[in-house]
C-alpha cells in the first residue's frame, strides 16, 4: 500500500535559552465556567520581552483546571461544561463532599483536564492556532480565588541584543 504524504516542516531554529521569567496570575472566578486567559498570557510574553521559548502555566488548585480550546463559538464552551457534568455528575454517590456536592465532581473534572500547559513562543508570539484560546476552567459553583504560576523559559530580546553586540575593544 502506498500513501502520499503531505507533510512539511519549517527550518529549525536554535537560540540559547538564557532566561526564566516567572509571574503569579490571580484570577477571581464568579463560579463554574471557562475564563479566557489568553490576553493575560500574551501580556506576560510582552512584559518578559520573550523572543523564543515556551510559556508554562500551572494552576495551584485541585478543583479548577487549564485547557486550550476553541474561542470562536461560545456554544463549544457550553457543550464542554455539559460534557464534564455528564462525566462527573454531582449525584453519583461520591463519599467526599467536605465542601459540598460539587466538591468531588470538581476533583474528577480536574483530573480529566489539565493542571499545566505549555505554549511555544516564536518571534515573540504565542503559537496558538487561529481558533485557540487558553482557559481557566472553574469546576465549582461558587466564586473562588485561583492562582496560576506563569513561567517563560527561553531567549528574551535582551539575550538577543547581548549576543549581537560587538565585543568591546
Amino acid at each position: 500500500m502506498t500513501s502520499s504524504r503531505n507533510i512539511s516542516h519549517s527550518a529549525p531554529s536554535a537560540v540559547p535559552a538564557g532566561s526564566i521569567v516567572s509571574s503569579l496570575l490571580s484570577v477571581q472566578t464568579p463560579g463554574r465556567g471557562f475564563f479566557d486567559l489568553t490576553g493575560e498570557i500574551a501580556e506576560l510574553v510582552k512584559e518578559a520581552r520573550a523572543a523564543e521559548g515556551q510559556v508554562t502555566l500551572f494552576i495551584r488548585h485541585t478543583s479548577a483546571s487549564l485547557t486550550i480550546q476553541e474561542n470562536a463559538d461560545p456554544s463549544v464552551l457550553k457543550d464542554l461544561v455539559t460534557a464534564l457534568d455528564r462525566l462527573a455528575p454531582e449525584n453519583a454517590g461520591w463519599t467526599h463532599d467536605a465542601e459540598g456536592p460539587d466538591d468531588m465532581p470538581a476533583h474528577v473534572k480536574t483530573m480529566l483536564t489539565a493542571t499545566s500547559l505549555q505554549i511555544p513562543v516564536v518571534e515573540s508570539r504565542l503559537m496558538l492556532g487561529t481558533w485557540q484560546a487558553i482557559y481557566l476552567v472553574e469546576h465549582r459553583r461558587r466564586p473562588h480565588a485561583r492562582e496560576i504560576v506563569l513561567q517563560f523559559v527561553g531567549a528574551t530580546e535582551r539575550n538577543r541584543q547581548a549576543q549581537t553586540k560587538p565585543a568591546a575593544e
